[in-house]
């Protein structure tokens, strides 16, 4: 048996079939997200490239299984060793990956029906969803605020009040003392309408006592 033995016509007609319409189903998917998403630019361009490339590997990911149990729990335990820093703060973002996931997956197994159905279906729920939502309100932008403060003042106390002035919602993800104990920085996920001026927020927290640094950028 050769190197290349597998390499034959039926074979790898069937894998570039399977891998094309996986990547033009990634795009379509992709492309749903960005329409249906209210959320910067940059962190959809981000996401949206990780949903093609996503489709892609699962149905690669399915060929590789085929229907060999042997090959299946190798692909597991491959795979266990792989770890993800990036926690999506969007649920509607965790939904568009398990579509990814899942269209991805169809294709790899070969069953078109499903594909052609589903993922159609699918994305015009998306898009119809999306569309709802922008009627009821203007786009939301979430972005990180780092705020630094004296040591011994209540965070709530200082920054509460200008955070319900110009955010729609906002959550304390991380604190932690700096310069040795005598400061405590805050940093906050927070979400501003289209319309907010992020300037303003800035330069009102900086004019607050107690407040030390301020920093405002693309979560």
């Amino acid at each position: 048996m050769t190197l290349d033995a597998g390499l034959d016509g039926g074979n790898f007609g069937r894998y570039a079939l399977r891998l094309a319409a996986a990547a033009v189903v990634g795009f379509l998917i992709a492309k749903a997200y960005r329409v249906s998403s209210r959320r910067p630019p940059a962190a959809l361009d981000r996401h949206a490239t990780t949903l093609v490339l996503l489709t892609v590997l699962v149905a690669m990911t399915a060929l590789v299984v085929d229907d060999s149990v042997a090959r299946a729990f190798s692909l597991v335990g491959a795979l266990a060793i792989v770890r993800f820093r990036t926690i999506l703060e969007d649920t509607r973002g965790t939904a568009f990956v398990v579509f990814a996931v899942v269209s991805g997956m169809a294709i790899g197994v070969g069953n078109w029906t499903l594909t052609v159905v589903g993922v159609p279906l699918v994305a015009v729920v998306a898009l119809g969803l999306g569309f709802l939502s922008a009627g009821k309100a203007g786009m939301v932008v979430a972005q990180q605020l780092v705020v630094r403060l004296g040591g011994g003042r209540d965070p709530e106390g200082v920054v509460g009040a200008t955070l319900r002035k110009h955010a729609t919602s906002w959550q304390l993800k991380r604190t932690t003392t700096v310069r040795q104990g005598a400061a405590l920085e805050l940093i906050y996920r927070i979400e501003m309408s289209d319309d907010a001026k992020p300037i303003a927020l800035v330069s009102e927290l900086n004019g607050l006592e107690g407040v030390q640094h301020v920093e405002l950028g693309e979560a």
